[in-house]
C-alpha cells in the first residue's frame, strides 16, 4: 500500500475513533463513573472443605493461611467454618463456654462430614481461632479442622495424607478402628491397643462412643464408674448382648476418654472397646450374641 494511503486510512481511523467519544450512545467521554463502587474491605474468613499443608495451628493469622487442593499432600482439612458472638472482644479462651459449644458445632458436622462418629476412625478434630490482629480486624469465625492420625492411643502422630476425609468412614475404610490385640502391664491393666485384622488372632474389638455429660475429668474412682457404666452399654448394643448385671461377666471393657486439654475444650466423646481379657478369638463379635460371649465361670 503506498505511503500517502496509508496515512490517509489512519487519518479516517482516528477521526471515526474521536466521533465515538464524543457521541451520546452509553458512553459520555468519562471512564470512571460508570464503574460500580467497590464493596469496603471486610474481615478475612477461611474456607471449608481445603486442606493445609502446614500442622494444624490453634491461631490462625491471614499471612499463615495457605489452603490447598486435598488431593495434594496435606495434614489438616477443614469440615466447616462457624461464628463466635459478633460481640465478643476478644477470642474466648481455653475452657470458656464459647469454645465448647464450638467445639461441640465442629463435633456434629464432622461426623456428618466423615459419614459416621469421626472418633470410629483413626482421626483427631482440632477448633483453631483468629489470631488477636484478626480478631480486632472483625475476624469471629472458628474453623473445624480434622486430621487423620497414626494411633488413636497417646503419642499419636499427625499423618501426612492425600485425599479428603468426606464420607471416609460412610462405608469400610483403613482409617476405621477395629480389631485389637492389647498390650498389658505386669498389674494387668491395658497399656496400648494395636490395630490387627479382625481375621487374626485378638483380644479387643472397638465397640463405639460413648457421650460423657458435662463434669470434672476423670482423676478418682468415682469419676470412673459412670465412664465404664456408659461403655458397657456402649458394649452390649454392639455385641447384640442384654445390658444388665451379668454383662461384667461375659467381658471386660477398656475406656479411653479424651485428654484432659481436649475435655477443657469441649471433647466429650469416650472409645469404648471389648475385651477378652481371659482369651482370643478370630473374626468380629459384632452381634456375637449371649453364645459368642458367654457367661465366664472364673
Amino acid at each position: 500500500m503506498p505511503r500517502a494511503t496509508r496515512a490517509l486510512v489512519a487519518t479516517f481511523m482516528v477521526a471515526a475513533l474521536l466521533a465515538g467519544c464524543g457521541s451520546t450512545g452509553g458512553l459520555d467521554g468519562d471512564l470512571v463513573d460508570d464503574w460500580a463502587a467497590l464493596p469496603p474491605p471486610g474481615p478475612f474468613t477461611p474456607a471449608a472443605g481445603v486442606c493445609h499443608e502446614a500442622d494444624f495451628a490453634q491461631v490462625v493469622s491471614v499471612g499463615a493461611y495457605a489452603p490447598v487442593d486435598c488431593a495434594e499432600p496435606h495434614r489438616v482439612e477443614t469440615v466447616h467454618v462457624g461464628a463466635f458472638p459478633a460481640e465478643r472482644s476478644a477470642p474466648p479462651p481455653t475452657g470458656s463456654a464459647e469454645l465448647r459449644t464450638a467445639f461441640a458445632e465442629c463435633d456434629n458436622r464432622a461426623n456428618g462430614y466423615v459419614g459416621d462418629n469421626w472418633r470410629a476412625g483413626r482421626l483427631r478434630l482440632a477448633v483453631a481461632v483468629p489470631s488477636e490482629p484478626g480478631w480486632a480486624a472483625g475476624s469471629r469465625w472458628y474453623r473445624c479442622d480434622l486430621m487423620e492420625v497414626d494411633t488413636v492411643d497417646a503419642g499419636a502422630k499427625v499423618v501426612v495424607r492425600t485425599g479428603s476425609l468426606r464420607d471416609v468412614l460412610r462405608t469400610a475404610s483403613a482409617l476405621r478402628l477395629s480389631c485389637h490385640q492389647t498390650r498389658t502391664n505386669s498389674n494387668g491393666v491395658v497399656q496400648s491397643l494395636v490395630p490387627v485384622a479382625c481375621a487374626e488372632r485378638h483380644d479387643a474389638e472397638f465397640a463405639g462412643v460413648w457421650p460423657a455429660p458435662e463434669g470434672p475429668y476423670p482423676t478418682r474412682n468415682a469419676h470412673w464408674a459412670p465412664f465404664y457404666a456408659g461403655c458397657r452399654s456402649v458394649l452390649a448394643r454392639f455385641a447384640g448382648l442384654p445390658d444388665d448385671t451379668d454383662l461384667v461377666f461375659r467381658t471386660d471393657v477398656v475406656v479411653r476418654p479424651p485428654s484432659a486439654g481436649r475435655w477443657r475444650v469441649g471433647d466429650r466423646g469416650i472409645r469404648c472397646y471389648l475385651w477378652l481379657s481371659n482369651r482370643q478369638v478370630t473374626g468380629t463379635l459384632k452381634g456375637a450374641g449371649p453364645d459368642g460371649l458367654p457367661l465366664r465361670t472364673k
